[in-house]
């Protein structure tokens, strides 16, 4: 048995109190000020018997109490009901929320979900048309396509052939529109309810362009079904940079390989790419990076690409001008030999625990972790039925009005029984100043308090 000083060791270090999290996301701001008792981000979750629902500003949540009677929910679908209504929104659809805020305490009154852009059928191009357009290339196709998308959301991928014109900056832009206003110009940006790729077809024909079309659905829609490109110094700065995982799939030769490749590649030659898939990638749902590289960005780098695309994986893309174009842009290249396996490890969410660590403390006797304190943040009757030996039930939609309960000085440990009340009561803890960490993930508890992690 180890002594419980030992667990000093895994205490966080605090470097005083956190900053506030931000209540617009910067794409959101691109548009819209920041107002005082309103949130703009990305719907996350919600949970119904706990009158609780959490929205995703960038990299931070906000947790919300609400009170069903008084929550009115804006949408173009129709729902029967409020909680048929919150069923409806899909995780990460933009929201706008208006709340009031007690004692640190979010209450919801209104949640607006952005609607699909409004644009005359007219003045819409299809998914299949610009396929065919993109097979052609420009010359051929006789078309000019522009991504109205920030220059960071470009540089994770595009569709091939695209320059990317922000919306933002469109005005200080306008040279690389074409000279003939006669041409036809494709516009798109991030789906079904941006406004960038309209509100650039709108300058354009201010401009006296009489051929101008956006293609609505825009890049979810050209990844569900095909490949986009990136540059070399977008990836390394997107990815290897900021220590972001993705799975880079190399192409070539053992030989050249051996002569440097990027970071985290994993050597596949081009006739084993489809039993890699199946064999070493995460299922789709990861929605992993997945970048492929050949000496030049050719026709194998196409076609391994297209293989993956599909088995059902989006965000698929090919380097652009591959590793030749890499190596002139002077990007860094590791040396030895690159890893046998794809392993991606997606980037947790903020605060959460490693699953590992999670179960190796709390599955320690209570008289060992007493500078950790077990949260269990399901409801009474959940706790009744199982709960981890020394741990502390406050149920989720309790805690805003028990945070004395929360003992100082100790590491605590969230769990609920999926990781979506944990997490909840994660942000509402670090709104309050309180460390923590939660764990993302699927816990059962028996009555011996005995727990399996899924």
């Amino acid at each position: 048995m180890r002594p419980a000083f030992l667990l000093l060791a895994v205490l966080p270090v605090l470097a005083g109190d956190p900053a506030p999290p931000s209540t617009h996301a910067r794409m959101c701001l691109l548009c819209h000020q920041p107002t005082a008792g309103n949130l703009r981000g990305n719907f996350d979750a919600f949970v119904p018997n706990n009158q609780s629902l959490q929205v995703r500003v960038d990299e931070a949540s906000h947790v919300l109490r609400y009170e069903p009677s008084k929550l009115k929910v804006l949408t173009k679908e129709k729902a029967d009901n409020l909680e048929a209504a919150l069923k409806g929104i899909a995780k990460g659809h933009e929201v706008r929320v208006e709340f009031t805020e007690t004692h640190g305490v979010k209450t919801a009154t209104l949640l607006s979900v952005k609607p699909p852009v409004e644009i005359a059928a007219s003045e819409r191009i299809t998914l299949d048309e610009v396929e065919k357009l993109v097979a052609q290339g420009p010359e051929k196709g006789k078309y000019f396509l522009f991504d109205s998308r920030p220059p960071v959301r470009f540089q994770e991928g595009n569709i091939p052939t695209a320059v990317n014109l922000p919306f933002p900056a469109f005005d200080k832009n306008v040279d690389k529109l074409p000279h003939d206003k006669g041409a036809l110009v494709i516009f798109y940006c991030s789906g079904k309810t941006c406004n960038m790729s309209p509100g650039s077809l709108a300058k354009a024909r201010k401009l006296g362009y009489t051929n101008v079309k956006v293609f609505v659905e825009g890049m979810p829609a050209w990844y569900s079904r095909n490949f986009g490109v990136i540059a070399p110094k977008s990836f390394q700065e997107t990815y290897p940079a900021k220590d972001m995982p993705a799975i880079v799939v190399d192409l070539r030769s053992p030989a050249e390989v051996q002569k440097g490749f990027i970071k985290g590649a994993v050597a596949i030659p081009p006739g084993q790419v489809s039993q890699a898939v199946k064999d070493q990638f995460p299922a789709p749902k990861a929605k992993a990076p997945i970048l492929v590289v050949d000496r030049d960005g050719g026709a194998g780098a196409v076609a391994a690409a297209k293989e993956i695309v599909k088995a059902g994986y989006p965000g698929v893309n090919v380097l652009a001008g591959g590793l030749a174009a890499w190596t002139a842009a002077g990007l860094p290249l590791q040396s030895g030999t690159p890893a046998a396996k794809v392993a991606f490890v997606p980037k947790p969410r903020p605060g959460s625990i490693p699953t590992a660590e999670f179960t190796r403390i709390a599955g320690m006797d209570p008289a060992q972790r007493q500078e950790v304190l077990i949260l269990d943040v399901r409801t009474r009757k959940e706790a009744q039925e199982g709960m981890i030996k020394g741990a502390l039930n406050i149920p989720q939609e309790e805690l805003a009005t028990r945070f004395v309960e929360v003992p100082k000085g100790r590491r605590i440990l969230i769990h609920c029984s999926t990781g979506i009340r944990a997490e909840m009561a994660y942000n509402l803890l670090r709104d309050q100043g309180v460390p923590a960490s939660f764990l993302n993930a699927e816990l059962t508890v028996i009555d011996t308090g005995e727990f399996t992690v899924d």
